[in-house]
C-alpha cells in the first residue's frame, strides 16, 4: 500500500485542545512550511482551511489527534467542506528526558506520522453512529450507577438495626428494593433506626429510577440500531446493545481494511505465543475493549442457545483446546461475520443508488 506522502502535496497537522488548535503545514518529504494557533470554534476552523488552501493548493490531507474528543469539532466541519481527513495517535514523545515538547511541535510530529504511517485511520462518522454512541455511553454509565446503588442497599442492609434485618433479610433484590421504598419511619423510634430508613428509601429510589433510565435509553438504542442494521439483529445471540456497539466501533465501510484488521481492533485476532515444540495462540489484550466485550457476549449467548455453536465448542474441547481457547477462536469468526455482513451491506446499498431508477 503506498504511503500517504505518494499522494499528497503537504499534510497539516493539528494538536488539539479544548479551547486552541495547533496546526502545522507539512510537505511530502517533512519540511515544515507554516505553524499557525487557531481557537476551536467555526471561526478557527475556516482560518485554518484558509490556511491550508495558501499553502497546499492541490491534494492535501489532515492529520487530526482525538478525533473523538477534543478534535471532533474540526473533523466534522473539514469533512463537510470536502477535505480528507485522517486520525493519528498521540504523537510519539522524545525517547530522552528533557526533551522539548510544545503544541507546534506536537502538530508537525502528528504530520510526520501520517506521512510515514502503512495503515491510515479514517475518523468515525457520525450523526446516526454518533448517535448510537452518546446513547450506549449515557445507558453504561446509569447501569453502573445502579450497580452502585444495590451495593450500597445491600452494605446498608446488612449494617441496619436488627429490627429492619429481620424484616429483609431472606428476600431477593427485587423484593428487597420494593420493601425499602415503602418504608416508614416511626417517630418512636431511635435516631439510628430512623436514619437507616431515610437512607434505604432514598437508594432504593435510585435504583428505581436509574432502572427505569437504562430501560428507556436501550429502547431508544434498538429504534436506532433497527433503522440502521436489521439485519444484524438478525443474527443468532445478537442483542441490540451488542449491535449498536458493534456499529459505533465499526463506524463505516472502507475504515477498516479487511476482517481481519476489524478483529485485531476488537482483541479477538490471535496472537502467536509458541516456545519450542509448542505451537499455540493466546487471547489478546489490545484493541477496543468495549467491542470485545459485544463478541464475547454473542458467543456466551450462541453457546447456550446455539447448536452449531455447543458442537464447535465441545470439538474443540476434545481437540485438546480450553474453553477459553474456543471462545477466542468464536470471537473471531463472529467479527469475521459482522464485519463482511456489514461492508456486502454498505457496498449493496451503494451499487442500489447508483443504479439508474426503471422507467
Amino acid at each position: 500500500m503506498p504511503l500517504l506522502a505518494d499522494q499528497i502535496d503537504g499534510v497539516i497537522g493539528v494538536d488539539t485542545h479544548r479551547d486552541t488548535l495547533a496546526a502545522a503545514v507539512v510537505t511530502p518529504v517533512g519540511v515544515v512550511l507554516v505553524s499557525a494557533d487557531a481557537p476551536a470554534n467555526a471561526d478557527g476552523y475556516q482560518r485554518l482551511l484558509e490556511l491550508a488552501r495558501q499553502h497546499v493548493p492541490g491534494r492535501r490531507c489532515w492529520a487530526l489527534e482525538g478525533t473523538g474528543s477534543y478534535g471532533a469539532g474540526l473533523a466534522g466541519y473539514l469533512e463537510a467542506a470536502g477535505e480528507r481527513v485522517v486520525e493519528v495517535c498521540r504523537p510519539k514523545r522524545p525517547a530522552h528526558r528533557g526533551g522539548r515538547k510544545t503544541d507546534a511541535l506536537d502538530a508537525v510530529r502528528a504530520a510526520r506520522e501520517a506521512l510515514v504511517s502503512d495503515h491510515l485511520i479514517h475518523p468515525r462518522r457520525r450523526g446516526e453512529r454518533e448517535a448510537l454512541r452518546v446513547l450506549l455511553a449515557t445507558r453504561g454509565a446509569a447501569v453502573l450507577a445502579r450497580t452502585a446503588a444495590i451495593n450500597q442497599l445491600k452494605a446498608l442492609i446488612v449494617s441496619a438495626p436488627e429490627a429492619l434485618r429481620a424484616q429483609l433479610r431472606g428476600r431477593t433484590g427485587k423484593q428487597q428494593i420494593a420493601a425499602c421504598l415503602t418504608q416508614a419511619a416511626c417517630s418512636t423510634e431511635d435516631v439510628e433506626h430512623r436514619m437507616t430508613v431515610r437512607a434505604l428509601r432514598c437508594t432504593a429510589q435510585r435504583i428505581q429510577t436509574l432502572t427505569a433510565e437504562a430501560k428507556e435509553l436501550e429502547k431508544e438504542i434498538h429504534l436506532l440500531v433497527q433503522a440502521m442494521a436489521p439485519e444484524l439483529l438478525a443474527l443468532v445471540g445478537v442483542g441490540p446493545i451488542s449491535a449498536a456497539q458493534i456499529l459505533v466501533s465499526w463506524s463505516h465501510p472502507g475504515r477498516f481494511r479487511s476482517d481481519a484488521a476489524f478483529a485485531a481492533f476488537a482483541g479477538a485476532a490471535p496472537i502467536l505465543a509458541s516456545s519450542g515444540l509448542t505451537t499455540r495462540h493466546r487471547l489478546s489484550r489490545a484493541g477496543d475493549r468495549q467491542l470485545n466485550r459485544a463478541l464475547h457476549t454473542i458467543v456466551l449467548v450462541r453457546a447456550r442457545v446455539d447448536p452449531a455453536t455447543r458442537a464447535y465448542i465441545a470439538k474443540r474441547t476434545a481437540e485438546g483446546k480450553s474453553s477459553r481457547d474456543a471462545q477466542r477462536c468464536l470471537k473471531r469468526a463472529v467479527a469475521r461475520q459482522v464485519f463482511k455482513l456489514l461492508e456486502r451491506k454498505e457496498g449493496s446499498a451503494a451499487t442500489a443508488s447508483r443504479e439508474p431508477h426503471a422507467a
